[in-house]
């Protein structure tokens, strides 16, 4: 490896990195969400507010971070974003109220603009034969962070479930979600002073003229004749854009005319099936999702574990293949799995029933002296929302959320193999091909003059998909119940494999000019007229 490319390779990894600090921002509140509950008193939609208000402080920021990218360059925007990770898991941690934590969350949502600006920026400063892999960095270090969240939450769960002196000291046992939340603040002050070592996107340095600039950084990339082949390439491609990235409204206009319309529609669906298929319900509420198999609490932060290690070994044999096998095969066949194992899910809750024995009852009313539950006894339920209703019915809300993970795993009779299969088939599968290959697309698919509002504004697309699924997950919970959520995660990723297998193009091992050249020829807009 030159050193040329252990260069691209380093500032590719730093900015990457910015997908890891995302990882343990989405993660870390699964762990603390019955602490957090409990704490605050929260009602179901309080709940999906915590956990959302990420994904809709987002979508403000993705609102100006294409003219922020634009006009002042991807780096200086990363800088931002590294800054608001910071302040936001500060604020969290320490947050009194269910006001303070919303806002300091939506503080770090603001900042979740990193995986539309990182896929940006690397896909502007990656050779042709390693963008695929340089910009599936970003996937990867999505799901190591959020592995390492799972992994902290476990560890911080069981540790403050211990009788040490320690323990007390450090308020493990009292402040158990802060401590969860506390765990973003060291990487993201990291990745804060690595950025400085980054240098500005050569393409951002020619549209705004400043072209022996991004020819000294494009010969820290590539040899010097091959920086001089790209960097005319780049001129061109910037003079078919009149030499400078349009306008907002101009983008916008051009995005979506008939030129441009197969690229918009690859984006608008690749945008919405990533994120309806439930994939952030499953992954930012982990522990809950488990506990309605009945594996119990600490069972189910166990299994919420094994979820992050899935996820990072199938990305990564997404990285090491999507620019062997190319990026269409990986969607079409990841998205087809990843339907059938959704089907599995639905159709093993479906079969499930809920019922207490006397014994069960009996010894759940000594250990915590509830009352209420004698009409309950070997009542059979046929769905998880009949039977929390009538135990909510019976002890009361409260008492409910504070003992839901036990007594969901005395009375559930599920075929619980089929459903973490499905689960983690899902998750496999999710990871392994529409997960990292929709910010490589976005890199590419896309024409100089409109990526800097483009890639932002399909991302604020995903996000806000992002954000309902998040936001309601909790409800849909209490009131659809387990097996119709995932029946709807289910449909929603057939009609996105249907779609996808008709207009998705191949375009691995083609520089970004000549993916321009293949998605807007006359011929590609002949056939989607």
């Amino acid at each position: 490896m030159n050193n040329q490319v252990r260069h691209v390779f380093f500032c590719a990894i730093v900015v990457a990195f910015g997908g890891f600090i995302f990882g343990l921002d989405a993660a870390l509140i699964s762990g603390t969400v019955r602490f957090i509950s409990e704490e605050f008193s929260l009602s179901d939609l309080q709940i999906g507010a915590v956990v959302s208000a990420p994904g809709f402080g987002v979508l403000f920021a993705l609102l100006i971070t294409g003219m922020i990218c634009d006009k002042y360059g991807r780096r200086l925007a990363l800088l931002i974003i590294a800054f608001l990770y910071i302040l936001s898991a500060v604020a969290s941690v320490l947050a009194v109220s269910f006001e303070m934590l919303v806002t300091a969350r939506f503080v770090g949502g603001l900042a979740f603009t990193s995986l539309s600006v990182a896929a940006m920026y690397i896909g502007e400063i990656a050779p042709p034969k390693l963008r695929g892999k340089l910009v599936a960095m970003i996937q990867i270090n999505i799901v190591v962070g959020l592995s390492t969240a799972y992994f902290a939450n476990y560890l911080i769960l069981q540790a403050s479930q211990l009788d040490a002196d320690w323990v007390i000291a450090m308020g493990l046992n009292t402040h158990t979600w802060r401590w969860m939340l506390a765990i973003e603040i060291i990487p993201a002050i990291i990745w804060l002073i690595l950025l400085f070592f980054i240098p500005k996107s050569p393409r951002w340095l020619v549209m705004n003229n400043h072209i022996q600039q991004a020819n000294l950084v494009l010969q820290r990339f590539l040899s010097p004749a091959e920086a001089q082949r790209e960097l005319a390439q780049i001129q061109h491609s910037v003079e078919l854009g009149d030499k400078h990235a349009l306008s907002t409204m101009e983008a916008l206009k051009a995005m979506f005319g008939s030129k441009m319309r197969k690229a918009a529609l690859i984006g608008l669906t690749m945008g919405v099936v990533q994120q309806i298929t439930g994939i952030n319900a499953i992954m930012f509420y982990a522990p809950t999702v488990f506990e309605q198999v009945g594996l119990g609490t600490n069972a189910a932060f166990f299994q919420a574990l094994i979820v992050g290690l899935v996820s990072v070994v199938f990305t990564i044999g997404a990285v090491l293949l999507v620019d062997r096998l190319g990026r269409r095969p990986l969607v079409i066949y990841g998205l087809a799995a990843g339907t059938i194992s959704l089907f599995m899910c639905h159709y093993a809750f479906s079969q499930a029933t809920y019922m207490l024995s006397p014994e069960q009852i009996s010894a759940f009313t000594r250990e915590h002296n509830t009352l209420g539950m004698a009409n309950m006894v070997s009542t059979a339920f046929s769905s998880d929302i009949e039977f929390k209703n009538m135990l909510q019915s019976v002890i009361g809300l409260e008492e409910f959320r504070r003992h839901e993970g036990q007594l969901m795993q005395m009375a559930t009779n599920v075929n619980a193999n089929m459903i973490l299969i499905g689960v983690m088939g899902y998750i496999a599968a999710f990871h392994f091909s529409i997960g990292p290959v929709m910010w490589v697309l976005f890199s590419e698919i896309f024409p100089i003059a409109i990526r800097g509002t483009a890639i932002p504004m399909f991302a604020l697309l995903a996000s806000i998909v992002s954000y309902l699924v998040q936001q309601f997950f909790p409800w849909q919970l209490s009131h659809m119940g387990a097996s119709d959520i995932f029946l709807f995660y289910a449909i929603s990723g057939a009609i996105g494999f249907v779609i996808l297998c008709k207009i998705m193009p191949e375009t691995k091992n083609k520089t970004i000019e000549e993916i321009e050249l293949d998605l807007y020829s006359p011929q590609t807009k002949a056939s989607v007229a």
